[in-house]
Parts: structure tokens; sequence; C-alpha cells
């Protein structure tokens, strides 16, 4: 597989925004890796040099203005700060502590994916989200939404898209169909779970060059679905 996405460091105590941000960025593509204390964001990104910081302004341990302040003394990694603090001498501050840009609590985690993107294009670090398998054979850009089979443009349905895009990202994941229909159709779904194998089916008719013996998207029997490509 060629180009993986950016990795993300997301550093808040809030379990809840962790996991709603996790989800959204990780769904547009993004590696996503998270911490809940300042201590453990200085060590993860020594080990892991993100892309980009997402950064909540009060920590347990450590203010975010603080690591925003050390992390500018060695890095010019992005930063976004996460905050509560509506007021503009707090917005002021946090800029002022070398942030590129900040996000008031409670926000829209679409809004700060388009903040993420926003801020990767400023500092020149934005690069095309292309995932490529079996040497071009099928190439998925995250992107523009596109599939191509050998060169051709493949003619996917937005959920079928949707699919695809999350089991080409996580390879090495077993999906559950629980797991797929959150994703594709939403947690409220109240339908027959068996609409998952349905896609799967098209899919599998629009990107195998065997759809009865697949390489891309694989049955695990009593579990789910994974993709198989390389």
């Amino acid at each position: 597989m060629s180009n993986m996405a950016n990795r993300i460091l997301v550093v808040d105590d809030e379990p809840k925004i962790v996991d709603v941000v996790k989800s959204y960025l990780e769904h547009s593509g993004y590696l996503v890796s998270t911490a809940e204390n300042g201590k453990t964001a200085y060590e993860k990104f020594d080990r892991e040099n993100p892309a980009l910081i997402i950064l909540d302004w009060m920590l347990p341990d450590i203010s975010g203005e603080e690591i925003c302040r050390t992390l500018r003394q060695k890095s010019k990694v992005p930063i976004i700060m996460l905050t509560a603090k509506v007021e503009e001498e707090n917005v002021l501050q946090g800029l002022h502590s070398g942030a590129d840009d900040y996000v008031t609590k409670p926000f829209s985690p679409r809004q700060l994916v388009a903040r993420v993107e926003a801020v990767l294009r400023r500092a020149g670090n934005h690069t095309p989200h292309v995932l490529s398998f079996q040497n071009g054979e099928l190439v998925i850009d995250l992107d523009s939404h596109g599939v191509k089979k050998d060169g051709n443009p493949v003619s996917l349905t937005p959920n079928e898209y949707k699919i695809i895009s999350t089991l080409a990202s996580y390879p090495d994941k077993v999906f559950t169909r629980d797991e797929l229909i959150a994703i594709v159709i939403g947690d409220d779904f109240d339908g027959f779970d068996r609409v998952i194998d349905t896609h799967i089916k098209n899919i599998r008719q629009k990107i195998e060059t065997e759809s009865r013996n697949p390489r891309y998207i694989l049955t695990v029997h009593g579990f789910g679905y994974k993709f198989g490509g390389s």
C-alpha cells in the first residue's frame, strides 16, 4: 500500500470527545494517536512525529498553553487548540503561545476536520490521501472519493464507497456488520443487518476480478469482513 494519511495527535482528557474526534479523523483518512495528559503527549510527540496536534487547553497535569510553548521551542508542528474559554483574551493567549488555530467547545466534528485540512494546507503538509493496492490495480482516493480498477473509474454508491474506504484504511482490522452499519448508515439504523452483505456483494462485482473468489474484501466467517489488498 502506498501513501498512508498524515498522523494526528489528539490530546484531551475527555474520553467522549477523543472518541468522536478520532472517529471523524480516521474516517477522513488520517492516522490518529491519542493522549489524555501532557506527559503522554510529550512522549507520543517525540516517538511519532505527528503532522498536526489537536490540543485541549485544560489538561490534568500540564496546561495546553504550556505544552504549546514547549513544543514551539523545538518544532513548527501545526497545533489546533480546543478550548471552552471563549473570551478574546484567552483566545489571543493561546495564539500567542504558538497555536495555529483554535476551536471552542462544543464544536462540530466536521468543522474540526475542515480546520485540520486548512491548517495542514497552510503548513504545506497536505498531501492527497491515496491508497493503492496490487501495484496500482485498485486505487482509492480519499480526497476525491474516487475509486479506480485497472485505471478505469469504478461507479460506487455513497454507502459502497464508505464501506470500501473504511475497510481499505484499516486492512488488518476485522469489521463486524454492526460496526459497518454504524459507520455507513448510523447508530440509529433499525433494519436488517444483512443489508451490509448486499453492499459487499455489489462492491465485489465492481472491483474484484472474480467476485466469487475475492482478493480485496474478504469474509471472516463468524465475525464480519476485512480488507485483503496489499
